[in-house]
């Protein structure tokens, strides 16, 4: 079970705060168990700071906190406050990646059958989608819908989300496609044919929550060559 430190203080000096954090994460390089390290103001008292520390469980958070580098940034931290910090101790019982989540429920609605689903929710009205094999970006929710109906009508497809990495505003989906043609694709006719597709999408999500801007990577040439359209080229 993942375990979250939750360190709050008062100090007047934060920038020299900060140097003592890049110190201690200098020193134990290789050594320290958190594996993520957050810390914000407070927006209404700036000398308000609170610092979240996650690590993999409540023993490797006591494994760190062990190491002789924690002890002394500790005392040194004690120095910079007004008054003494206060630790809570978290045991994570509810970890949602709502941005990855989005972009799951993205890749489902999209090759869900049936008639298109309404993508307000998971889109920005202005949505950016870069792709390189198109040669130009399609941009707006109704040119979207546009390019996704042209894909679903040579399609009949599903796809399996394989991997996902979130960080910040943006989430990193690896994806696997598999379809069955069933009307005509880039000249190509119905061949009836099953073909597969790998590719990757990374989505930047607004204030909103919502997907923003895509940049794709897939191998069309490859899902031509499945459907034969590069039969001739061969020969």
């Amino acid at each position: 079970m993942t375990f979250v430190q939750l360190i709050e203080c008062r100090t007047r000096r934060f920038d020299e705060m900060d140097r003592l954090m890049d110190r201690w994460v200098e020193q134990t390089k290789g050594k320290r168990t958190a594996t993520h390290t957050l810390v914000g103001k407070d927006r209404t008292d700036a000398e308000h700071v609170v610092e979240i520390v996650e690590f993999p469980s409540y023993e490797e958070a006591m494994r760190n906190s062990r190491l002789p580098e924690t002890d002394k940034v500790f005392h040194e931290l004690l120095a910079l406050c007004e008054g003494t910090p206060t630790f809570t101790d978290l045991d994570v019982v509810r970890d949602e990646g709502l941005y990855a989540g989005t972009a799951r429920r993205y890749f489902e609605t999209i090759a869900a059958a049936g008639p298109l689903a309404p993508l307000d929710g998971l889109l920005a009205e202005d949505y950016h989608d870069h792709d390189p094999v198109e040669g130009r970006d399609t941009i707006g929710m109704d040119a979207m819908r546009r390019k996704l109906e042209m894909w679903r009508g040579a399609f009949d497809s599903t796809f399996l989300v394989e991997d996902q990495i979130a960080q910040g505003d943006r989430v990193c989906t690896r994806w696997l496609w598999r379809g069955v043609q069933q009307g005509p694709f880039m000249g190509v006719p119905n061949t009836g044919r099953q073909v597969t597709m790998a590719g990757t999408t990374i989505h930047r999500f607004d204030a909103d929550g919502k997907m923003a801007e895509g940049w794709l990577q897939y191998d069309r040439m490859g899902l031509l060559a499945q459907l034969g359209a590069l039969d001739a080229l061969e020969k």
